[in-house]
């Protein structure tokens, strides 16, 4: 069952996907982060993270969510981890994101989502606990904490 909701996501989010390639010398840049949500048609959750790049850079940041469509649940992602596409500077990672999610998943569940802001794009997976269902459209907001 994760598989196939792992996929779903993955298919979803994969339409918002820049086209164009990751340019050479562009920083490589990973989040660790983990995510508490809750949802009954409107979706919202908070959470905190870090990101690194492999140039040096880190930043501690918060994150928020925001959405809504067809989905009820409440879950917990504690060990989440995301990669960014290529980009020139760790600020480039901050601001709000563009997401689109499928969900499922009672106590033990895995997500997968990929949300875009103008060409840069975060591939997001974690496993965590709770209960969730559904399909969502909205916002990924990252901050400095």
């Amino acid at each position: 069952m994760r598989g196939v909701i792992l996929t779903m996501a993955m298919t979803v989010g994969a339409t918002l996907l820049p086209t164009t390639a990751t340019a050479a010398g562009k920083v490589d840049c990973e989040m660790r982060f983990s995510v508490s949500s809750w949802s009954a048609f409107y979706k919202a959750g908070k959470g905190s993270g870090t990101i690194t790049c492999n140039n040096g850079q880190s930043l501690a940041v918060s994150i928020r969510t925001r959405g809504g469509g067809l989905t009820f649940g409440k879950s917990t992602i504690d060990d989440g981890r995301g990669e960014f596409s290529g980009v020139d500077d760790i600020n480039d990672l901050i601001g709000t994101y563009v997401s689109a999610e499928a969900h499922a998943g009672a106590v033990k569940s895995a997500k997968g989502q990929v949300v875009t802001k103008g060409e840069v794009s975060l591939a997001l997976a974690g496993k965590g606990r709770g209960w969730d269902l559904g399909v969502a459209f909205g916002k990924f907001q990252i901050k400095r904490r």
